[in-house]
Parts: C-alpha cells; structure tokens; sequence
C-alpha cells in the first residue's frame, strides 16, 4: 500500500510558530521604531506609530498565507494592532490604552470559559491537543477505566486556571500603561512610552502568566496520570501527530 504524498501547505500549516520570530515581529522591531524613530527629524510620531503596528499586520498576513489558516496567537496581536493604531491615530490619551491592553486578555479568558458549552473548546487547542498529548490513546485509557466523566471536571479546573492566567494578565497590563504613559498622546515622547510599554510587557506580564499555564498542564499531566495509569512518555507523544 503506498503512502499518500504529504501535502506542504499542511505541513506548513502544522509546524508550530517561531516564538523568536514572532518576538521579533510583534514586540522588538516596533519598539525600536516607536523608541527611535519619533521625533519630528525623523519619522515623527504619527508616521512611527504608523510604521510600528504595520509590521505585526503584516507578520499576521504572511503568517496566514503561509499557513493557510489562521494562528490563535497571530490573531490576538492582529486585534491588539488594528487597536493600538487606531487608538494612536485617534490620539486617545494612555487612559484608553490601559483600557484596551486589560479589555483584549479578558475578553479571551471569558471566551475561554465560555468554549467549554460549545463542541470546540479552547483548551483542547491551548493544551489537551496532538501536537503535545496522545489524546486517542488517553481517551481509551480513561473510557476503559470509566473515568471520562472526572477528566471533564478536570479539564474545566484546567479550564479556569488559564482564564485566571488571562486576567492576571489584564491586571498587570491595565497597571503598567497606567504606570509608563503620561505624555500627552500624538508625540514623540508618547509614542517612546508606548515602545517602552510594549517591551516590558513581555517580561513583566508573560513571564507570571506562563508560570500560571505551566502549573495549568502540569495539573492537566498529573491528572491523566492518575486517571489512566499511563506514564509521562506514553501520555506525551514521542514524535508529531501523523496527519490524516
């Protein structure tokens, strides 16, 4: 029987995101445009802040033609770019951004929640997936020990330990641009707050917000081991997912 040739835009589509890449794309090019090039005998500050937000837009469509779908992390920093533009060109003053950087991690811990009632739920695209679980081999496993019910319960505790991770996020992000944008928006000195911001978000809000999903699997892990008897190398797969 041969093998069905590998299509490469599934491939693609497939290959998990370039965290350094996109780091690049959507957190170091626009604040150095943002840090340096917005004073008035350069770019100035509304040609920066243009320049800035252009580069995640066009990292998110090139990351879509690539893959031919869209990414869930590439669509965040699309909203958070047509939002922050906006915002800019509007001059907004740094209240509405404080606004805006708390209102788009809560509305995503809230639609996380809210996935569970539907037949697609987040989580099981965040963590329970095939890209880091067997899930059909764990599905058998529990289905066999009659235990598919209590890793329902368990998922949704899963479930609000990522919410949580979201709204700590909000937190933290309404508080630091309360904290960094005083100047008056539609300057340089703004938009150098707003590159400072958008580079310390990374390490100031990312970093707790990943210890939160850290311990989310860890407790996801730890409760399949229980549950199905399998051990840490069976539960993980030891290679990706061969498509279908």
């Amino acid at each position: 029987m041969t093998e069905r040739p590998i299509d490469p835009k599934k491939l693609a589509a497939d290959k998990p995101e370039n965290p350094f890449v996109s780091i690049i794309f959507n957190i170091v090019l626009p604040t150095l445009i943002l840090s340096k090039l917005s004073d008035l005998d350069k770019l100035g500050p509304v040609n920066a802040l243009i320049v800035a937000f252009s580069i995640p837009l066009l990292y998110f469509i090139f990351d879509y033609i690539k893959r031919g779908k869209p990414n869930f992390i590439a669509i965040l920093g699309f909203v958070n770019v047509l939002m922050s533009g906006g915002f800019g060109l509007l001059e907004l003053d740094g209240f509405w951004f404080a606004v805006k950087e708390a209102a788009v991690p809560s509305i995503i811990g809230l639609v996380v929640v809210g996935s569970t009632w539907t037949s697609k739920p987040l989580i099981h695209m965040l963590l329970y997936n095939n890209k880091i679980i067997d899930v059909e081999l764990v599905s058998k496993e529990l289905a066999a020990k009659e235990n598919t019910q209590n890793f329902d319960r368990l998922l949704m505790k899963v479930t609000w330990l990522l919410a949580s991770s979201f709204l700590l996020s909000a937190i933290l992000n309404f508080g630091l641009a309360i904290y960094i944008l005083k100047s008056p928006a539609g300057t340089p000195e703004f938009n150098q707050e707003l590159g400072k911001m958008t580079a310390l978000s990374f390490p100031v809000i990312m970093a707790p917000c990943m210890v939160i999903m850290g311990f989310a699997l860890w407790i996801l892990i730890s409760g399949i081991k229980k549950l199905t008897g399998l051990d840490l190398e069976t539960i993980f797969h030891a290679q990706p997912a061969k498509g279908k």
